[in-house]
């Protein structure tokens, strides 16, 4: 039998998902029959699956040892990690291309991991059920910025207004060619393909393609290709690089779209270099993010 203490990070969770995270080895299933058969109990009275748990909370789980695992102390390298911005409660880090947001030890995950470890703000041997993790996602092979939460309250709300389209997107990119209109919004349904991992523009209406919508605006003209600025008012898989490409302007390097390769570039030259809170509901211990932009100081990171 094991007794433990519910802290911040573990309240307002329902039993069921905390209990998910806090015993990994131990399959959905079990666990369902042991709060069932009333082995986990809270404050020494039983409970359900759908009942939430409350900071202060003690749970009592007569289980077998065997299930209770340690976790593993971060052990990544955080050298060359680029913090761009830093609160209490959130940070903003640049992922280069080519680097995995997720993974092994060489994941950007990994490494923001390793670096809150280092400064002592995150221990998973001292946390039950929270691990900081990404927010927001970004191709291997893109380049850009990716929010992660330091605490799991502050992980509730931001992912909460991601979803919800508050927090906004932008993007630099070069595309072959100029486009006619210097301004345009782009609207298009789109169509994944998982067995070739490729995104397809399809006619309104196609079974399970999904609307996508973006906004660009050249910023410079070169010879052969332009900087545009993009963005984004959905959030599709490839959206960017798929539509520009049904416009006749391709990303360059982008060759699975298109593109002709490109010495220069091994893959699509794209950056999320920007992000803004554009919180119009309450965002709780995040309020104070509202109208804040970060962004990367280089305005064009393909020169």
């Amino acid at each position: 039998m094991k007794i433990i203490t519910v802290n911040e990070n573990d309240s307002g969770q329902r039993v069921d998902k905390f209990l998910t995270k806090f015993l990994p080895a131990m399959p959905k299933s079990l666990l369902y029959k042991q709060l069932r058969k009333k082995r986990i109990k809270r404050n020494k009275k039983a409970l359900t699956a759908q009942d939430v748990l409350s900071a202060g909370d003690e749970l009592y789980l007569y289980i077998n040892d065997e299930f209770f695992t340690e976790k593993a102390v971060p052990k990544a390298e955080s050298e060359g990690l680029l913090v761009v911005y830093e609160d209490d409660n959130i940070l903003a880090a640049y992922k280069p291309v080519g680097q995995k947001a997720h993974g092994d030890e060489t994941s950007l995950l990994s490494q923001l991991q390793s670096y809150l470890y280092q400064k002592g703000e995150y221990n998973p041997q001292k946390e039950q059920s929270f691990t900081p993790a990404l927010s927001n996602r970004l191709d291997r092979n893109t380049a850009g910025l990716v929010l992660l939460a330091k605490n799991a309250q502050a992980q509730r709300e931001l992912n909460e207004k991601i979803k919800e389209g508050q927090v906004t997107k932008e993007y630099l990119c070069l595309v072959n060619g100029v486009p006619k209109a210097k301004k345009k919004k782009l609207t298009n349904w789109l169509l994944i393909s998982e067995t070739e991992n490729k995104v397809s523009v399809v006619p309104k209406g196609t079974r399970n393609a999904k609307e996508a919508i973006l906004e660009y605006e050249v910023l410079e003209e070169r010879a052969k290709e332009s900087l545009l600025h993009i963005k984004l008012i959905t959030g599709r898989k490839h959206q960017i690089r798929v539509q520009l490409a049904a416009l006749g302007h391709p990303l360059v390097g982008d060759t699975k779209y298109g593109a002709q390769k490109d010495s220069r570039y091994r893959y699509q030259a794209l950056c999320a270099y920007s992000l803004t809170f554009c919180f119009e509901t309450d965002a709780g211990i995040l309020q104070y993010l509202k109208g804040k932009r970060i962004a990367l100081e280089n305005n064009n990171p393909f020169v």
